[in-house]
């Protein structure tokens, strides 16, 4: 198989994007809920953040979770994909993947809490 370049890579690798984004809203209820919540609460950023670098950064870190998402989805197919038996590894594999979601929500509740905190307390 050849390896496509320039324009047509980049509408292949687009393809590739959203055919991942429709598979994680499809099989993955996490980023189902994860999504739901970035899509209620990016208009209430554009309203509520003082500053456009504020915006900025309380979107930001709702993309983030996104994306920790998505990365945690990806590894543990790859993980079911292995094998169903336990392994340690695997375990831990799987554990980091989630470590990650928990960090990326704790970012968005200290970004939003320091800066809306800042304007009505």
């Amino acid at each position: 198989m050849q390896k496509t370049t320039g324009f047509t890579h980049l509408i292949k690798s687009t393809g590739y994007s959203i055919k991942g984004l429709k598979a994680a809203i499809k099989n993955e209820a996490a980023f189902r809920h994860e999504l739901f919540l970035a899509l209620f609460m990016l208009p209430l950023a554009v309203y509520l953040a003082p500053t456009h670098i504020e915006m900025l950064l309380m979107i930001g870190s709702l993309f983030l979770v996104l994306i920790a998402e998505l990365l945690n989805s990806a590894v543990e197919a790859v993980v079911d994909r292995v094998g169903t038996e336990y392994h340690e590894l695997s375990g831990r594999a799987k554990d980091l993947g989630s470590a990650s979601v928990f960090v990326a929500l704790m970012l968005v509740i200290v970004v939003w809490g320091v800066i809306l905190g800042r304007i009505y307390f």
